[in-house]
């Protein structure tokens, strides 16, 4: 397993080793030990699945403290464009954000400390996404930045993408004020 760093700090990328033969494949796609390492000190409590067709964007969303979460967001088939936005006050990157491109076939993960609004956008039909959180979800903590904020300016490949009516409503950024330090 190799970690790699991105430009926004905590923001971890995971690359499994993945060990294939006729029968098919294995990899570890959650190690503790490797992750406290590098500096990642919490621990996983809830983990989620979803399963979407090709435009769906899901995001930006957060959970404000005491719920906040930390999340490790991978692809088990399909593909997403995975995007975060740093909401940490304190942060030299506050407001700016990072995106990559997460496959069922490569297995890379994103590892997202607590301070992030995330979302991602379906690029292939039955694209399952599992992630798993650092804290339960309350839907009293919830937040959702709006997805095509001008602001953020996010290129998120797709112009037309198909949207729940929270996500419709998300928060401009110029407008939010984050409980973040």
């Amino acid at each position: 397993m190799e970690v790699h760093s991105t430009p926004l700090e905590g923001l971890l990328i995971i690359s499994p080793n993945i060990f294939k033969d006729e029968r098919g494949y294995f990899f570890e796609s959650y190690r503790q030990d490797i992750l406290k390492i590098n500096g990642f000190t919490d621990s996983f409590m809830q983990d989620n699945e979803s399963k979407s067709q090709r435009g769906v964007m899901r995001g930006l969303h957060f959970q404000n403290p005491p719920f906040a979460q930390a999340k490790l967001v991978r692809v088990v088939r399909g593909g997403i464009l995975d995007v975060v936005v740093d909401i940490r006050n304190s942060s030299e990157t506050y407001g700016q954000y990072f995106s990559i491109k997460l496959t069922g076939e490569t297995k890379q993960m994103l590892l997202i400390p607590v301070g992030f609004a995330h979302g991602f956008m379906t690029l292939e039909d039955n694209t399952i996404v599992n992630y798993k959180s650092s804290n339960v979800y309350n839907k009293n903590s919830e937040g959702t930045l709006l997805w095509d904020d001008k602001t953020l300016d996010i290129d998120w490949g797709e112009n037309h993408p198909v949207l729940s009516d929270k996500d419709l409503q998300g928060e401009p950024f110029d407008s939010f004020n984050s409980l973040f330090d």
